[in-house]
């Protein structure tokens, strides 16, 4: 019986989401025809790995390995980015483990201000990083620098600002 009057009463929403209306609301249901998006000339992928500042790496990268059992890489220095950077193997994603290489250190300014450490940023995939700069710069989100820059992963990167990000420091790496 509760079937059949859910029937009933969708029976006016669906008739008018057949005859083209977009949004059909009424006192019995709520129905929205999905939105009809045309195909993007660039498109989000999956999270790479989410960034921790650490005033130690050493202590940090036996946190994951020795007391948490993760697989961890070797320390890489890249001096282009002023950063020593570890990876932590999961089985979905990567954590990166960043800390200060050299004086201008965008890390040591992060660390001046959270002298613990803590999440810095978040990588995400995408599949054509310039078409997504271009698309976004169109959109008012500034990215950190004119040309994608090779990361750690020996991949082109671009930082967006955090504040046109929801407050967090977002990393895109062409796939």
């Amino acid at each position: 019986m509760q079937t059949s009057r859910l029937l009933i009463q969708a029976k006016p929403c669906l008739a008018q989401l057949r005859a083209g209306v977009r949004f059909v609301s009424s006192s019995s249901c709520l129905l929205q025809e999905p939105s009809k998006v045309p195909p993007a000339l660039w498109k989000l992928g999956n999270l790479n790995h989410v960034a921790i500042a650490t005033p130690d790496l050493e202590k940090s990268t036996a946190l994951y390995r020795d007391v948490l059992g993760a697989e961890v890489s070797g320390v890489e220095a890249l001096p282009e980015h002023g950063v020593y950077t570890v990876f932590v193997k999961l089985d979905n994603t990567k954590l990166e483990l960043l800390h200060p290489l050299g004086e201008n250190s965008p890390i040591q300014n992060f660390l001046d201000k959270n002298k613990n450490g803590g999440m810095h940023h978040i990588c995400i995939e995408v599949n054509d990083i310039k078409a997504a700069m271009e698309d976004l710069k169109a959109q008012n989100i500034r990215c950190l620098s004119k040309e994608p820059r090779i990361g750690a992963h020996g991949k082109p990167v671009v930082f967006l600002h955090p504040k046109d990000c929801a407050g967090v420091l977002v990393e895109l790496e062409e796939a």
